[in-house]
């Protein structure tokens, strides 16, 4: 893939220097820089950012998920905690656009790095700063990571099988909840230094990025006395939703609007279910949703899933597999939108990863490098900094 010029980006004309590290505000830097932001990613001498050693599964002895999460990226080494550090870190920052932390609150003030000190060199700065609890409030200053921001904003009470406890999503959905909401703050501060010229802080907790998935959750149980729970596989009090069987696995089929749920009936030679009181209705389907799960189920399982899926897809019912990676890696559709994309790696060689999402039709956002080896960028950065 040909790299993209700066100047035909959406974001290229941005410089945004990203501190802390592991995940949430690291996450923040790869959206910006997606999108063609220069990002200098600011890690300590030695060890660097410990997502450098993170993930399950390390070829090499090198991870997997740095190559992803620092893409697009220039790495600079510097001590924070030393003055010498700490005044190379404000020569960089007033020539940045964006300052991302990921620190507990106060930690940049203890470092004279605080937002009053950037601004008086750099009126302009957006500083994005992204904590387990936010900047303020009574537990502002307490450790956060995205285990307990995802148990605090309700989305853990509401995942897994109702007859065991609470469940993980599978990814870290609260630090990467916590680093989008972040990238559109920064992006809506950006818009508003338009008119003011003033930069602002954007303050991103992962508990409140989590609560703002939560739907209706609060209303639900403060007016209607409801508390959501646990129900696996199940969208309640909508049916016919859900994961069927059949001979070679399970299929999910979503059929819960009046006019699809009569053409899966007519498909289950079963059309008089459409008038039948019990699921006529959405409400009704919704009440009745047990029985209508095993009148579907006893037409799937003796099926086979790709040609039942073929049948769903011709005939207009929203159905699918619940994809692995060798799904997505082998699936057509995900060739055609080239939602995976593949970069050179130097010990990995041909290396697949998720490609820039959204899509822009005129200014696209691209990968451009993998993530790059520690300090790697010093004295391109530097250089440009010192004094």
């Amino acid at each position: 893939m040909a790299e993209a010029t700066p100047d035909v980006m959406p974001l290229g004309d941005l410089r945004v220097v990203e501190m802390g590290q592991l995940l949430a505000g690291p996450f923040c830097g790869q959206l910006l820089g997606d999108f063609g932001a220069e990002v200098v990613k600011v890690e300590p001498p030695g060890a660097g950012d410990p997502m450098r050693e993170w993930g399950r599964e390390k070829p090499h002895g090198k991870s997997l998920w740095w190559p992803v999460l620092a893409r697009n990226k220039k790495s600079v080494t510097l001590n924070l905690r030393a003055a010498a550090g700490q005044a190379l870190a404000r020569r960089l920052i007033a020539t940045a656009d964006v300052l991302v932390e990921n620190f507990r609150p106060g930690t940049l003030e203890r470092w004279d790095l605080s937002p009053e000190r950037l601004w008086a060199d750099n009126p302009g700065l957006i500083i994005t700063r992204v904590t387990g609890y936010g900047q303020d409030g009574p537990y502002a200053p307490r450790a956060g990571f995205g285990s307990i921001g995802e148990a605090m904003g309700g989305i853990r009470y509401v995942t897994g099988d109702p007859a065991l406890p609470p469940s993980r999503a599978g990814i870290s959905l609260g630090d990467e909840l916590a680093g989008t909401f972040a990238a559109l703050g920064t992006l809506v501060a950006l818009h508003a230094r338009h008119r003011t010229g003033r930069g602002q802080v954007v303050d991103s907790a992962l508990y409140e990025a989590v609560f703002a998935m939560m739907e209706s959750l609060v209303p639900e149980w403060e007016i209607a006395g409801y508390q959501r729970e646990r129900t696996g596989s199940v969208l309640p009090n909508v049916a016919p939703s859900n994961v069927y069987p059949t001979l070679d696995g399970p299929i999910l089929i979503a059929a819960n609007r009046d006019t699809i749920w009569r053409r899966l009936a007519e498909l289950m030679d079963r059309p008089e279910l459409a008038d039948d009181e019990r699921f006529a209705s959405h409400g009704a389907r919704g009440a009745n949703a047990g029985v209508l799960d095993e009148l579907i189920a006893a037409w799937t399982a003796p099926q086979q899933a790709e040609p039942l899926l073929k049948l769903m897809h011709d005939n207009g019912i929203p159905a699918g597999l619940t994809y692995r990676a060798k799904d997505m890696l082998s699936d057509p559709h995900f060739k055609a939108r080239e939602a995976i994309i593949r970069l050179a790696h130097p010990e990995f060689g041909d290396f697949p990863m998720q490609n820039v999402f959204p899509k822009l039709s005129d200014t696209p956002g691209q990968v451009r490098s993998l993530g790059p080896e520690l300090g790697q960028h010093n004295a391109e950065i530097y250089g440009g900094c010192s004094g």
